[in-house]
């Protein structure tokens, strides 16, 4: 078995090439490989600030576009293994538009502040957070492993 990623692109400002969708792949299959999770399936859609803004607000009750959004699925029957079906792992949604303002502000490519974004939201759905500064250190970290084991260093 294997990661499976759905791809959609919900927003119109941001033209989506061909090598943002692999880039998103990649980042979610490195990310799985250095975790061990050797299946799952996961959505990654990509919209533009007002409907993160109002999934922000819905979900989270801040009053505030954001960059990455993620909601893990935590199935509540898992499936024995031999079943052959891979589990929900969950959604990510990333707001491309603010990517490519953070990769300018930031002064990176928009390659990788996807793949940050991606990397992070991925981790968020396998139980990374970083509410304390021990768990920020933790994830921070790892988001970074993954990014140089897939030649985005800064």
């Amino acid at each position: 078995m294997s990661i499976t990623v759905h791809i959609n692109n919900e927003q119109e400002s941001v033209s989506v090439p061909d090598r943002f969708t692999a880039l998103i792949r990649t980042a979610i299959a490195q990310t799985a490989t250095m975790e061990r999770v050797q299946a799952g399936e996961v959505s990654v859609t990509l919209v533009d600030d007002a409907r993160i803004h109002a999934l922000n607000e819905a979900y989270r009750q801040v009053d505030r576009p954001t960059d990455v959004l993620s909601f893990p699925q935590g199935d509540d029957f898992p499936l024995p293994e031999e079943s052959g079906v891979a589990p929900l792992l969950g959604d990510i949604v990333i707001s491309l538009p603010r990517a490519k303002e953070q990769a300018e502000s930031y002064g990176h490519s928009l390659e990788r502040e996807l793949a940050f974004l991606t990397t992070h939201g991925f981790l968020h759905l396998l139980g990374y957070d970083h509410q304390t500064e021990a768990e920020e250190k933790q994830m921070f970290r790892r988001q970074e492993d993954v990014l140089a084991a897939i030649g985005l260093t800064r």
